[in-house]
């Protein structure tokens, strides 16, 4: 685990370049190296409270739509694409993707409002894996 933090904290490539904040469960694989590594580099490790279990409910929501709508539909060729790809859904999950639990409405909507009579066009995302259907302003 020391090792991953070396990785997650790296200069070059590091997926916390960055950040402020690491959101982690009380799993007993996040040592205390691990998170001493973290604090060292600028990071803050944050852990979920104990029997909290809906703390760590959105990460894994987040998890399985981000396999089931794009990675499970995808062949990817190393880590490249696969960044690509998460770039790409992340992008559609916040600003063109509907979500249900704030009723059916986008995270960040478009300020650009259309009139109901304007023909429907579609945007699509890594060759019409990901589609958005929207109406364009005039």
């Amino acid at each position: 685990m020391k090792q991953v933090a070396r990785n997650l904290t790296d200069d070059i490539d590091g997926f916390l370049i960055g950040k402020e904040y690491l959101i982690m469960d009380r799993d007993t694989k996040y040592t205390r190296a691990f998170r001493h590594h973290l604090k060292r580099e600028g990071v803050t490790p944050v852990r979920c409270p104990p029997r909290a279990p809906n703390c760590n409910a959105y990460a894994e929501r987040f998890v399985r739509s981000v396999k089931e709508e794009c990675l499970g539909r995808l062949i990817l060729f190393g880590e490249r694409s696969l960044r690509y790809a998460l770039r790409n859904y992340v992008s559609h999950y916040h600003a063109e993707r509907n979500h249900h639990g704030v009723g059916n409405k986008l995270l960040f909507p478009n300020d650009v409002t259309a009139a109901n009579d304007e023909p429907i066009q579609c945007q699509e995302r890594l060759g019409g894996t990901l589609k958005f259907y929207f109406r364009a302003a005039a």
